[in-house]
């Protein structure tokens, strides 16, 4: 109906109502942004509908422009998940590497990054979890995922299976359990301590040429 509006206006004033129109309803990126700030901060029972429009100053009925109902917000917020945090470890387990140490550093990078693994939003789903089954189903599922794709990755350097997967358990459960435990270091700290942890997961210490292109990626924060 409000594209019926806009075709029946001049040119002028039709842009002028599609953006008010927009304006008024928000769009679904805005509210998705909205409620993935209200999971992370308060828990899947901060994400409610009404809230959630009082704080973007949209009147609730707009919602319905671009979501069915609550459930609905909540699917899109577990695929944002998925096609976030989930499929970039994925594609850094899946990176090209020279060797074993280049592998797992592309991993270890991409947990530190928050640009590439939201370790908040992490924290937030396996919260959300622990309160739903079809939430643990879907978390145990991209787990078992991740693991098979970082006990993958090492196979591909030479690893046997048994101990590609113990070497990964140790990579990804210590990365989780530091999410989860919401260990506080300072970037600086962290990033001193990489070459133990790779020498811990692989085997033997990285190369200086490895680290020195691993730290590379930190340069400007560090």
């Amino acid at each position: 109906m409000g594209a019926m509006v806009v075709q029946g206006s001049d040119t002028a004033g039709g842009l002028d109502g599609a953006r008010k129109e927009s304006g008024w309803r928000g769009s679904r990126e805005l509210w998705l942004e909205a409620a993935l700030t209200a999971l992370i901060e308060g828990g899947v029972d901060a994400v409610k509908i009404q809230p959630l429009a009082g704080a973007l100053s949209l009147s609730r009925t707009s919602f319905y422009w671009f979501f069915t109902d609550r459930g609905d917000l909540l699917n899109a917020l577990l695929d944002h998940w998925e096609a976030t945090n989930s499929a970039h470890l994925l594609e850094a387990a899946n990176a090209y590497a020279a060797t074993a140490n280049e592998a797992v550093l592309n991993v270890i990078a991409c947990f530190i990054d928050e640009t590439c693994f939201d370790a908040r939003l992490e924290f937030a789903i396996r919260g959300w979890a622990l309160q739903s089954d079809q939430v643990m189903a879907r978390l145990n599922a991209a787990d078992s995922h991740r693991i098979a794709a970082l006990q993958a990755m090492l196979e591909r350097h030479g690893y046997v299976p048994q101990d590609a997967y113990v070497r990964t358990s140790m990579l990804y459960h210590g990365q989780i359990g530091y999410i989860s435990m919401q260990v506080n270091e300072t970037l600086f700290t962290r990033l001193e301590r990489v070459p133990f942890y790779a020498r811990a997961y692989t085997g033997m210490a990285p190369s200086e040429a490895e680290m020195t292109r691993f730290l590379a990626r930190f340069a400007t924060a560090a």
